[in-house]
């Protein structure tokens, strides 16, 4: 699933095609995807102008003007892509955005797990999902972040995936933050000193910038909305790494199911308590 850096890199780049151009029409290949009528959605859309993109969590949301704001959830397999003209829609291709300028816009999910929305201000807010989420890691000071799960005697990578602790935080980067701070992926919060965890929220920040630096992480499915690859998977240290040496003392990286999610980790480098 695209994370923060992911959904980050996307949205910087279709905001610079896009800010500017009015969706003349929608084409909706796959019912499923947009979760609220489909013709509530199209007729909300058609004739609008995108005055904004950005990004929440791991949402991409587009502005339409001050109280509409499409919606995408990407999950495991989607992407949205944008043309300089039209194109045939591919098996996978969900919805079609055409634009004043002859581009196109395309949402493509493999699995068709993606969701799509069109909501004005008062939804948004009341969408649970949104409404629930916490704050942006990169918004946000260490020390701020620490006290949202110090005393807590939850396991700390399952309070980092959760995203009403800290928006946008997936596998990927906890396995990278929690290794580059020494910190086991069991270890309870309450068990970690507020510098230790002051530390790793240091660390998880740098690795979010790193990632967006490096147009995100291509692990099977992610591509820009140019249709890029990431790169930032060549710079992992930890994450999908079980059974190869650690870079920092060279023993065999262990793996484990944690917060119900495979993880990679170091029962050397990375401590369960301090």
């Amino acid at each position: 699933m695209p994370e923060l850096p992911e959904v980050e890199v996307i949205s910087r780049g279709l905001a610079a095609s896009l800010v500017g151009r009015t969706i003349e029409s929608v084409k909706i290949l796959n019912h499923s995807s947009v979760k609220m009528p489909w013709y509530l959605f199209s007729s909300r859309v058609a004739g609008k102008e995108i005055t904004r993109v950005h990004r929440r969590a791991k949402l991409l949301i587009m502005d339409l003007g001050d109280d509409l704001h499409i919606t995408f959830h990407l999950k495991m397999t989607g992407r949205v892509l944008a043309h300089d003209g039209p194109t045939d829609p591919k098996p996978h291709t969900r919805i079609v955005f055409g634009l004043d300028n002859g581009g196109s816009l395309e949402f493509h999910d493999t699995r068709k797990f993606g969701e799509v929305r069109a909501l004005n201000n008062e939804e948004l807010e009341e969408w649970s999902f949104y409404r629930n989420l916490g704050p942006e890691p990169l918004e946000t000071t260490p020390a701020e972040l620490v006290k949202r799960v110090e005393g807590r005697k939850s396991q700390i990578k399952g309070l980092l995936l959760n995203q009403s602790i800290v928006a946008g935080v997936g596998n990927i980067y906890a396995d990278e933050s929690l290794f580059r701070s020494g910190i086991h992926p069991k270890a309870k919060a309450s068990d970690l000193s507020r510098e230790s965890l002051e530390k790793l929220f240091t660390e998880l920040q740098a690795v979010l910038r790193q990632a967006i630096s490096e147009n995100g992480s291509s692990i099977r499915d992610y591509v820009d909305s140019g249709g890029d690859a990431g790169g930032f998977q060549n710079s992992f240290k930890a994450y999908g790494k079980k059974g190869e040496p650690c870079p920092c003392c060279g023993r065999t990286f262990d793996g484990a199911t944690v917060a119900g999610r495979s993880s990679t980790f170091c029962c050397n480098c990375q401590k369960m308590s301090g």
